[in-house]
């Protein structure tokens, strides 16, 4: 072994033995910590970068990152509900996903990545990334576990984006706006959400995740629209070319480029969007039992397929309706990750036993099989889809739908279970993302499409 390396491993281990006892005291295991932290932070500075690092250097700066995490599961677990009281002003106040994160690495030294230490993170492919985002996955867990500071984050990311409030009185006057990857329109009373990230099929990434979630809100804030329907754009892709797409899933090439967050997208969207679809955006007031809330029926055309997060997003919406060529799939298990909030929902859509075949076996459910009555309300021919959607968004416009969608809801998904499951989901998504296994996979992902 190098001298430098029989080194490093020692120090590594007097410092693994000077882990601190947490004593119940935040403001004095905060300074244990953050101290401990720091001097690993400093052990790893004396290695070689990430990008350079021998097998055996890798895993001497591994065991830093192990010690260092149980610690910070520790300190997550006993005060978790008082640091989100510290970055919340006791719950008064709403924060985002990643100004908690970065508002947490502030308050707690080396707790979790700062802003910078992402930012950085950024410019490296996936299998290169020092796995900054696993310590943000443990902050969530701790924040999400507890029924108090949990149903408050919950609440918070309900809450409109600040983009779309500055886009609101313009699409209330125009009734249409282009996002970019994602456009909205206002047609009758339905407000038309139109998926064009033609690149990549409508796959989904950090920058879909913004536009997707503008326009839902969009939808939920303007008082002419009663109903909210989401339909893949005709795409330009020579395989599919003039064809619609619901969605391809993870941007897997942007995974490997190490340009998919924990916190910007796959956080995110399941708090965000998807939660906005069921639960309505909450627009003011921190009280749970009476927030104002603006709530629609939602409506998904599943053109050609919905693979991985976009059948994850069928799951959310109250009307489905599907192509007759149409499938869906949850390639997750495949890809080495976990498929976002699907565990959480599936079951009770198919049942069990056929969940387990989808999620954990891979398979596919055609619309022209019997088991997709289970997932879709209605399927049609391709030239129908759009008929149809009118004639459910017709349907689904009677003032006593969303009082019934909101019951059926909270049988169907209850808050305290959903905040559980995300709890669990931020810890193991997190681990999921630098697994040795995922790696080996994006690799020959990348191999296999030209390295390009």
């Amino acid at each position: 072994m190098p001298a430098h390396l029989v080194t490093a491993v020692a120090a590594i281990e007097r410092w693994s033995a000077q882990q601190p006892e947490l004593r119940d005291d935040f403001t004095a295991d905060s300074a244990a910590a953050s101290a401990f932290w720091g001097r690993a932070e400093e052990i790893l500075a004396d290695l070689p970068d990430r990008p350079d690092r021998t097998p055996e250097e890798q895993a001497a700066a591994q065991r830093v990152h192990d010690v260092s995490r149980r610690l910070r599961r520790g300190f997550v677990h006993a005060h978790g509900e008082r640091l989100h009281d510290e970055l919340t002003d006791g719950g008064r106040r709403s924060a985002r996903l990643d100004e908690l994160a970065y508002a947490a690495a502030e308050r707690v030294a080396h707790l979790s990545p700062t802003r910078a230490a992402i930012a950085a993170e950024l410019t490296r492919i996936q299998p290169l990334k020092e796995g900054r985002e696993a310590d943000q996955g443990i902050l969530f867990w701790g924040l999400l576990r507890s029924g108090r500071s949990g149903a408050h984050v919950l609440r918070s990311t309900l809450r409109p984006t600040g983009r779309a409030l500055g886009l609101l009185e313009e699409f209330r006057r125009s009734g249409a706006v282009d996002l970019g990857v994602v456009s909205v329109e206002r047609r009758g009373g339905a407000g038309h959400v139109t998926v064009k990230n033609l690149s990549c099929l409508n796959a989904e990434d950090n920058t879909l995740a913004e536009d997707l979630e503008t326009a839902v809100d969009l939808v939920l804030l303007d008082d002419g629209i009663r109903v909210g329907v989401v339909r893949g754009a005709p795409m330009t892709h020579p395989r599919y070319r003039d064809r619609r797409v619901f969605n391809a899933g993870i941007n897997l090439t942007n995974l490997y480029h190490g340009q998919i967050s924990l916190v910007d997208f796959l956080l995110r969207r399941e708090l965000g969007y998807i939660s906005k679809i069921v639960n309505g955006l909450v627009l003011d007031g921190d009280c749970p039992s009476d927030p104002q809330v603006a709530e629609k029926p939602w409506i998904a055309a599943v053109d050609t397929f919905a693979i991985g997060g976009g059948m994850q997003l069928a799951l959310a919406f109250d009307h489905v309706i599907a192509d007759k060529e149409a499938w869906f799939s949850l390639p997750a298990v495949q890809e080495g990750i976990i498929p976002g909030a699907s565990n959480f929902r599936l079951s009770r859509i198919l049942g069990p036993r056929l969940a387990r075949q989808v999620i954990l076996g891979g398979r596919k459910i055609h619309a022209a099989e019997p088991e997709a009555r289970l997932l879709c309300d209605e399927i049609t021919d391709s030239d129908s889809v759009g008929a149809a959607v009118d004639a459910a968004t017709d349907h689904l416009q009677a003032p006593s739908v969303v009082a019934n969608r909101r019951m059926l809801n909270l049988v169907d998904e209850p808050s305290d279970q959903f905040r559980e499951y995300m709890a669990r989901f931020a810890l193991e998504q997190s681990k999921r993302l630098y697994s040795d296994d995922v790696m080996e996979i994006l690799e020959r992902t990348w191999i296999s499409r030209g390295r390009g």
